[in-house]
């Protein structure tokens, strides 16, 4: 067993290649192997966004703090808030993170294939985002 104290592993800022605006990151988990989860905790201003990307194995969203947005390719935009918990299935090509005048908190739980959690693509356009 092993606890992790909080506040005890540093915050990150989401790579400007992977993420627009400002995203704050905060480990939560990354077991070791065999064992393949990994989670965070992951905070967007408000207009902060992912990048259209695709998880191997799936991924699961808990909201919980603010008012976000989730979109998966081809599809209308979803709005989330706290308590909701969005399940996105292994390569479904997707996005997430705040409106445009809300930030949003959620965690996000994904098992890593070869080491690799997630297949990152293009940015989210203006234009898609604000439809």
């Amino acid at each position: 067993m092993e606890i992790r104290r909080s506040g005890s592993q540093p915050s990150r800022k989401g790579p400007e290649e992977y993420f627009t605006g400002s995203v704050r990151i905060d480990p939560l988990v990354e077991a070791p192997g065999p064992a393949r989860v990994r989670g965070a905790s992951v905070t967007f201003e408000p207009g902060a966004r992912t990048a259209w990307h695709a998880h191997p194995l799936g991924q699961t969203l808990i909201v919980t703090h603010g008012l976000g947005w989730v979109q998966r390719w081809g599809g209308r935009v979803e709005e989330v808030r706290p308590g909701d918990v969005v399940w996105i299935p292994p390569g479904e090509k997707h996005w997430h993170g705040a409106t445009p005048a809300t930030a949003m908190t959620h965690i996000a739980i994904q098992e890593a294939m070869d080491g690799k959690t997630a297949d990152w693509m293009e940015k989210v356009s203006e234009e898609q985002y604000r439809v």
